[in-house]
């Protein structure tokens, strides 16, 4: 089973040059992370100086991808070939303990045709 390619992930609910040809339903990935304790010693240190705190940074971002893959997943499970409406949301769990959500709505598109674009 082939996988949706990012490029076909989008946050608007159109992709340009397809039409939806069928609603699948919501997908989502959640992803929970605790920070490390040598990861916020070292970003406390980096608070006193200021700027970017990148270990931070770098779980956030790492975070978000692993939670866009778990979606991926999902999407192609139900058949899907794209996600439309794609978003992320994050709760604090408790101290330390955060849950990120990638979520949208899984969907087969096909292209535009030819003609349909020759007419438009």
């Amino acid at each position: 089973m082939a996988s949706v390619p990012a490029a076909m992930v989008t946050t608007t609910f159109e992709l340009p040059g397809y039409t939806v040809t069928r609603n699948l339903g919501v997908v989502r990935g959640i992803v929970v992370r605790s920070r490390n304790i040598f990861a916020t010693i070292g970003a406390s240190l980096q608070t006193i100086v200021g700027g970017n705190i990148t270990v931070w940074t770098k779980l956030c971002e790492q975070t978000r991808v692993d939670a866009f893959d778990i979606m991926i997943q999902h999407a192609t499970e139900v058949g899907a070939n794209a996600v439309i409406g794609a978003r992320y949301d994050t709760t604090e769990l408790a101290q330390g303990v955060t849950e990120v959500l990638a979520y949208g709505t899984a969907v087969i598109v096909e292209p535009v045709s030819d003609s349909v674009l020759s007419r438009g």
